[in-house]
């Protein structure tokens, strides 16, 4: 009786690696391990879920280009503002008018307020493009000390406890940093209320934490 032509294949046992499973799952099971392997080494954890990770994080400068400091001002000063950039405080330099002539404490004042309308301007191109924002509110404003206030005191039209701890940290900043407002790398700022002015000193921890330096219990009252 004559077999059929078929029946060699269909009755070979399946190919086998020495001692072992079969060929074609034995090179499955090597694969598999490879690439887990591959992934341990990469620090990645292995997931039966496709995760859409979203696109890749955007990188900026926090360098604005030389020679960028805004538009021209006739007889314009340069200083230093204190604006947002990958959640900390980088300096920016910005050409302001700064008057001649007037008293101490009208030059201490009209800086201030120079240099909150500086903190209140949307970035320039260049600032945007390389990643620069402002918090300072827009109705924000600002006035000299009143009787019974430190000297080098400024009262601010929102309690500084109220203002977004960015905001704050920029404006403690760049007062800090003014030429007519000495230079002390600190604030002395009030509110609109009769609580007395409060310290806040532009340290290395609130320009690179500004959002928690408020919440850590930045502000501090001045010795009476």
């Amino acid at each position: 009786m004559t077999r059929p032509p078929h029946s060699r294949r269909a009755t070979r046992a399946p190919r086998t690696g020495p001692g072992g499973p079969p060929i074609r799952a034995w090179r499955r099971a090597v694969a598999l391990a490879a690439l887990a392997l591959a992934a341990a080494g990469c620090g990645v954890r292995g997931t039966s879920v496709p995760v859409d990770a979203g696109g890749a994080p955007a990188r900026v400068s926090c360098k604005v280009p030389a020679g960028d400091t805004g538009a021209a001002v006739p007889d314009g000063a340069r200083v230093t503002v204190y604006l947002v950039c990958s959640s900390a405080l980088v300096q920016v330099e910005r050409t302001v008018t700064r008057p001649e002539g007037t008293p101490a404490e009208g030059a201490r004042l009209q800086e201030a307020r120079a240099l909150l309308t500086e903190l209140q301007k949307e970035p320039s191109a260049a600032e945007q493009a390389a990643g620069f924002s402002t918090a300072v509110p827009q109705n924000l404003r600002v006035a000299g000390p009143r009787a019974g206030d430190p000297a080098d005191a400024l009262r601010l039209s929102i309690r500084p406890d109220d203002l977004p701890s960015f905001a704050l940290a920029q404006l403690a900043c760049t007062y800090g940093a003014g030429a007519a407002l000495g230079r002390t790398h600190a604030a002395v700022l009030g509110g609109p209320g009769d609580d007395a002015p409060e310290h806040y000193a532009c340290s290395a921890e609130v320009r690179t934490h500004p959002d928690i330096a408020q919440n850590a219990g930045w502000g501090d009252p001045l010795p009476r």
